[in-house]
């Protein structure tokens, strides 16, 4: 290292931490609600960061909350179960056999995998579904797709005992009905529904794209902020489609459910989350209700 670098790595962590401490302050007892999935769920090392991550926001005075889900893991196992899939509008056809494929990977493997890389980092994770305490109660979306659930209810009491013996729990997407039938719910409605009912001030879903894009071939056309009219807008003028719309369906149903915002973040970038929450840039995508600011 010459001279004229000596230094300067410190004087720019300096500067980060000072950049942070409004942000800190803005945001000690808040509720985050974090929807991990794409790439980052299957890399070894953005799983790494992602932990550290989670443990680094509620160490600093932030409540954690983490949702997943896991599609193309349960393909995975249905292909070498022999199992065929069928998909309807892009939902998975599930039989019953198919939903207990589903609550193994989603709660016994994607979500213990999950919780271990939390508590390695120092984080005391804990593991659940939506089954439990009765927290997601769901229905029949429709009887073509079989045990794909549509959530009727949110009862967020567990997480939110859970918030208060600062621990981070980590949701696996199933919910039930009064009956005790499970259903597969997908994993960014979880996100949405789940925030809204904890009234968080933000829920942030890592995607496998750097955000809302103008332009689906140019990377740097990011829409770094939008309401959620702004975006029935774009939605209806073709700027947003494929699929995109599920996502941007999705921050929607979150600020109208009561978040305070949603975020559409590139969960291949490492430590993607401290950008957004604690930098002045930002990153990525913010989705508000008509009218907010800043």
């Amino acid at each position: 290292m010459s001279e004229s670098t000596r230094g300067y790595e410190p004087e720019q962590r300096a500067r980060a931490l000072v950049e942070a401490l409004p942000y800190l302050r803005r945001f000690r007892d808040a509720v985050i609600v974090v929807k991990f999935g794409g790439s980052a769920m299957v890399d070894p090392a953005l799983l790494a960061a992602f932990a550290k991550d989670i443990v680094l926001l509620q160490s600093v005075g932030l409540r954690p909350v983490v949702v997943h889900g896991g599609g193309p893991q349960i393909g995975e196992l249905l292909a070498k179960l022999g199992k065929d899939t069928e998909f309807v509008d892009g939902l998975r056809v599930t039989d019953a056999e198919t939903l207990d494929v589903a609550r193994m990977v989603l709660v016994g493997k994607i979500g213990r995998d999950i919780v271990g890389a939390i508590n390695t980092q120092g984080g005391d994770a804990v593991g659940m579904s939506g089954e439990d305490g009765r927290m997601i109660q769901a229905s029949a979306a429709s009887a073509e797709l079989g045990f794909v659930g549509a959530i009727e209810q949110v009862n967020p009491g567990i997480v939110r005992r859970l918030l208060t013996e600062d621990m981070i729990p980590v949701v696996s997407s199933i919910g039930s009905d009064g009956e005790g039938q499970a259903y597969n719910i997908n994993a960014d409605t979880v996100a949405a529904a789940l925030a809204g009912a904890l009234e968080a001030e933000k829920v942030i879903y890592l995607t496998n794209v750097p955000g809302l894009l103008r332009n689906p071939e140019e990377p740097t056309s990011i829409v770094a902020r939008a309401s959620v009219s702004e975006l029935h807008a774009m939605v209806a003028d073709g700027t947003i489609g494929g699929g995109m719309i599920p996502k941007i369906e999705a921050c929607i149903e979150a600020v109208n459910a009561g978040a305070s915002s949603a975020h559409l973040l590139d969960g291949r970038v490492h430590h993607v989350l401290l950008l957004e929450l604690f930098t002045d840039a930002g990153i990525g995508t913010m989705v508000t209700t008509d009218g907010d600011t800043p």
